[in-house]
C-alpha cells in the first residue's frame, strides 16, 4: 500500500489529478478499497487493490507527463505562429514603403500589432508558468488578426500614389 501511495503521489506531482483525470480517480479509489480491504482483514484483497492502484497511478502519471508535452508543443507553436506574423507586421510598418501611405489607414494595423504585443508578452509569461490554457487564452485570435492586419497594410502600400516632388 506504500508503493501505491508513493505512486500516486508522483502522479499528482505530475500532474495526472488535471491531465489524467479518470485514470487517477481510479488508482485513488483502488488504494481507498485496499484499506478498507486492509482494515476488514482480507490481506488477499487488500493487496490485490494496492497493486492495481500502483499500476494505475504510475500510468495516469505517464499519460500526464504525454500531455503535458503535448500541451507545451501546441503553446510553443501558436506563440511561433504568432510572433512570426507579428514580426513581419512590425517590419512592413517600418518598411520605406510608408512614407507614400496615408496615416490614417494605418491607424487599425498599428494598433492590432500593439495588442498583439501585449498578447505575446501575457503568452510568454504563461507558458513560463507552464499555464497552457493561459496560453491559448492570451493569444486568442491574435494570429488572425494579424493576418488581417497585413491584409490592410499591403491594401494600403498598393493604393498609396507616388508622391510627386514639386
Amino acid at each position: 500500500m506504500n508503493q501505491a501511495q508513493g505512486a500516486i503521489d508522483a502522479a499528482r506531482a505530475a500532474g495526472a489529478d488535471r491531465l489524467a483525470e479518470a485514470e487517477f480517480a481510479a488508482a485513488v479509489d483502488a488504494l481507498t478499497r485496499s484499506n478498507q480491504a486492509a482494515a476488514d482483514r482480507d490481506y488477499r484483497l487488500a493487496l490485490g487493490l494496492a497493486i492495481d492502484s500502483r499500476e494505475r497511478a504510475q500510468n495516469a502519471a505517464k499519460v500526464a507527463v504525454e500531455a503535458r508535452a503535448d500541451l507545451r508543443g501546441e503553446a510553443e507553436r501558436a506563440i511561433a505562429e504568432a510572433s512570426t506574423l507579428l514580426q513581419r507586421a512590425l517590419s512592413q510598418l517600418d518598411s520605406p514603403d510608408m512614407s507614400r501611405v496615408n496615416p490614417r489607414s494605418l491607424r487599425p494595423p498599428r494598433a492590432t500589432v500593439a495588442a498583439a504585443q501585449k498578447a505575446l508578452q501575457e503568452a510568454r509569461s504563461a507558458l513560463g508558468r507552464e499555464d497552457y490554457a493561459g496560453v491559448t487564452t492570451a493569444l486568442g485570435d491574435t494570429s488572425s488578426q494579424l493576418q488581417a492586419a497585413l491584409g490592410l497594410i499591403d491594401t494600403a502600400v498598393s493604393s498609396a500614389q507616388p508622391r510627386r516632388n514639386r
